[in-house]
This record gives C-alpha cells, structure tokens and sequence, in this order.
C-alpha cells in the first residue's frame, strides 16, 4: 500500500496525491455489521454494476461536476476520480519527527482509482502527513445530508470511497468524507490470545468465589440446624 501512492501539486491549496489502479480487491460479501441499510445496498449494487452502467454513472457525474474534477473510465471497467476528505482529529497525532503541515481542520483532495479501499484511504492520508500511529486507530465516515438532517456512518475499511462519490453525485453538501480517530475501547488494545486468557482467569476466579460462597452458606446452614435442635430439645 505504501507504494500504492504518491505526493502532488503540494503547493496548491487543497493537498493532492494520488492511487496506482495495478491491483485490485473485490468488494467484500455479506453485511455490515453495523447493519445500515443504505451503504449494503450500495455495497450490492457494486457488485453488480456492468461496464454500460458504469460509464452512463461516469457520464451523468461529469455533467454535473463544477469544479473540473471528473471522473475518468478505463476501457476496462476502473474508473479514477477525486474525492475530498476532512480531516477531523481530537488531538495532535504523532509524526515521524518532521515538520508537516497542520492536518487538523483541513481540506484534502484525493485522486484515487475505483478499487482503492477505506483502509487504503486512511494509510495515504496517515502517509501524507507523516503520521506513525498505526491505520487502526483511524475510521473513515462518510456524513450525508438528508431532510435537513445530517449524519455520519463509519464505513467498513473495504468499502470503495470513490463509487461511493459516484452513487452520490459530486455536491459535497450530499455527500462528504470525515476521517476521525477511532474509538479504542478498554479491550480493543489486547490481542486475541490475551482476550482468551483473561477468560480463562475469570472462568477460575469465577469457579473460586462460587466455591467459597457455597461453603459460607453450607456452614451458616450448619450452625441454624444447630440452634434448632437446640430450641426443640425438651427442657
């Protein structure tokens, strides 16, 4: 991946560089776990697309560009085009020790091709502005406006942003990209053979107190059988 993309036109405003097309990865099979009907549909909907449907969605998005950043189809099927992506960082991330410029709040335009990925996205990004904190910690949204309404859904790291912004259409006011830090939870930083362990020490310990609490209840029995017999016996 890291070879996957390169840097350009720094000296503009918006930030550019751009995705290598050799390689390609299918869409990914089944759902989302988060379960959002909208990004399955358009999940199954590129699995099926053919090379005409392809070119008249090309087609009807280059009309409606404003900003001379159209999408391009290849004669076989993978078409490259831009999106914009905010960046949207709570805290300084960390760098490889040289001055870059301030990611936070910006603006970044993307070339990349059709069958770049999420996660590929958020590793370009990272590589762009020297960030050495691993990919993991980043999530990729895409945030759309509907009924006066706005809202944000993080997206699997093997959706395909760019045919997202094809669906869309190219009005960033429809459709935007947000790149956030993810949400670690308390478990998330442990790998899986340690998870597994933890289990095992809380099965134990599990086993443990239920041993001890029934041995405090059989003697608390013990000693109410001893002061009945004791109150029975005849006087």
């Amino acid at each position: 991946m890291s070879s996957g993309y390169s840097s350009l036109e720094e000296d503009s405003e918006d930030f550019f560089f751009t995705a290598r097309t050799s390689f390609f990865r299918r869409a990914p099979q089944g759902k989302l776990r988060t379960g959002q009907q909208d990004v399955e549909k358009e999940k199954e909907t590129h699995n099926y697309l053919s090379k005409e449907e392809i070119k008249e969605k090309v087609h009807k998005y280059n009309l409606a560009v404003t900003d001379k950043l159209k999408m391009t189809l290849n004669s076989n099927g993978i078409y490259t085009g831009f999106i914009k992506v905010q960046m949207e960082l709570c805290k300084p991330s960390q760098t490889a020790g040289k001055p870059t410029p301030s990611s936070n709040g910006c603006m970044n335009t993307l070339h990349i091709s059709s069958t770049n990925t999420v996660g590929e996205v958020i590793e370009a990004l990272l590589k762009k502005f020297l960030v050495t904190e691993s990919p993991t910690k980043f999530a990729l949204y895409k945030r759309c406006h509907r009924e006066d309404q706005v809202y944000a859904c993080k997206l699997s790291d093997r959706e395909h942003p760019l045919y997202l912004r094809l669906v869309a259409g190219p009005r960033t006011d429809t459709l935007s990209f947000v790149l956030r830090e993810h949400e670690i939870g308390e478990w998330e930083a442990f790998s899986l053979p340690e998870l597994q362990n933890f289990l095992r020490i809380l099965d134990k310990e599990e086993d443990e107190q239920l041993q001890n609490l029934k041995e405090r209840y059989a003697a608390y029995r013990h000693k109410l059988e001893e002061a009945l017999s004791q109150a029975w016996k005849p006087g």
